[in-house]
């Protein structure tokens, strides 16, 4: 797992509620695209889940 991949799910596991790709990036200072990218990555891994649309939580 690279250091942004852990970024974006340790920004995901801290928050406590599922969050946006924007709110992900705000929080990690990654680009919202790359950010984006990443939790589509980690979706297929099964190490993030989409709660409802758009948001996005730890599995």
């Amino acid at each position: 797992m690279s250091e942004k991949e852990e970024a974006v799910l340790n920004a995901l596991k801290n928050a406590g509620k599922p969050l946006r790709p924007g709110d992900v990036a705000k929080i990690t200072g990654i680009d919202k695209k790359e950010v984006s990218k990443i939790i589509s990555s980690l979706k297929k891994q099964g190490k993030v889940i989409s709660p409802k649309r758009c948001f996005y939580a730890p599995a």
